[in-house]
């Protein structure tokens, strides 16, 4: 088992013709699988959705970000991912209790689990008046080929997507990365037969990863001529902290505020994205409700 380091390379081929990300998000899959205590197809479906936001994330600038919704009729309810530019990336599964037996492939079933009935949506702050928006149908539920669409549809970007998450026996994280390639314009037919094919016989994500494949190598299965033009480290990063949630009790109201403290006299109040619990006693309570009446 290899234990390198998460990270992103961007580079570009055929002349600028085509640009393609290759992500490694290992670490950040586990940390997460961990956080939430998720069971298998929990993990590979929450760590596909967090390695394509780490890549969507990297093709936005400064202080843009952008939220991932996977919401699918499957058991799993929603798939949440936050991401920016500059590799954070956290995410969060409504049910991470979820395990499937396997599919006709004996693979993780995360199109049962996803559900193949529903939306994945898009929203972008670049920090305009409005963020963008951007929603397709779910096409398969294994997000790969979801992604695709969505690329093809809500960007007009011919892509190809690959997420793979590797789940050992003891449910923790092997390896997880994906890559995606974009065509841009001026390709010719024959350029991008080639590329479809290459993509075709490329062995999975998975497997190229837990032979110990750098992502370059893995870029150059489907594109030989590959330029690297960028590293970028990928992490974990919540935007969580206690000032926060105390943002959050204030913004309850006095009266919300008066019940919480005569009924229970406590407040927990766990973020979703990373499972931190944030405890408050009577006093701390009574503070922020002194905080809020003024």
């Amino acid at each position: 088992m290899e234990n390198k380091q998460d990270g992103l390379i961007r580079g570009t081929a055929m002349g600028g013709r085509v640009r393609a990300f290759a992500v490694r998000t290992t670490a950040l899959v586990e940390e997460l699988r961990r956080r939430h205590d998720a069971w298998p197809t929990a993990t590979a479906a929450m760590g596909r959705t967090l390695t394509a936001g780490a890549m969507m994330g990297a093709m936005l600038k400064g202080d843009e970000r952008l939220t991932i919704q996977v919401k699918g009729d499957g058991p799993l309810g929603q798939i949440v991912v936050d991401a920016n530019a500059k590799g954070e990336v956290r995410g969060y599964v409504d049910e991470p209790h979820t395990h499937l037996p396997s599919n006709s492939k004996g693979k993780l079933d995360v199109a049962g689990a996803v559900g193949r009935e529903g939306f994945l949506h898009v929203t972008k702050d670049l920090g305009l008046k409005e963020p963008y928006r951007g929603s397709v149908p779910i096409i398969s539920g294994e997000l790969g080929e979801d992604f695709t669409y969505y690329f093809a549809v809500s960007e007009q970007t011919p892509s190809a997507v690959g997420l793979g998450v590797l789940v050992a026996p003891d449910n923790s994280v092997i390896v997880a990365g994906g890559f995606i390639v974009q065509l841009l314009p001026g390709l010719s037919d024959d350029e991008i037969t080639a590329i479809e094919q290459a993509v075709g016989a490329m062995p999975p994500v998975t497997a190229l990863l837990d032979q110990g494949l750098e992502l370059e190598e893995m870029l150059r299965w489907l594109l030989p001529d590959i330029e690297v033009m960028e590293h970028m480290d990928i992490r974990f990063q919540c935007q969580c902290s206690r000032e926060r949630v105390e943002q959050t009790l204030v913004s309850l109201g006095k009266d919300e505020l008066e019940q919480l403290i005569e009924e229970d006299g406590k407040a927990e109040v766990v973020c979703h994205f990373c499972n931190e619990a944030y405890s408050f006693n009577k006093e701390e309570l009574q503070q922020i409700l002194d905080q809020a009446i003024r």
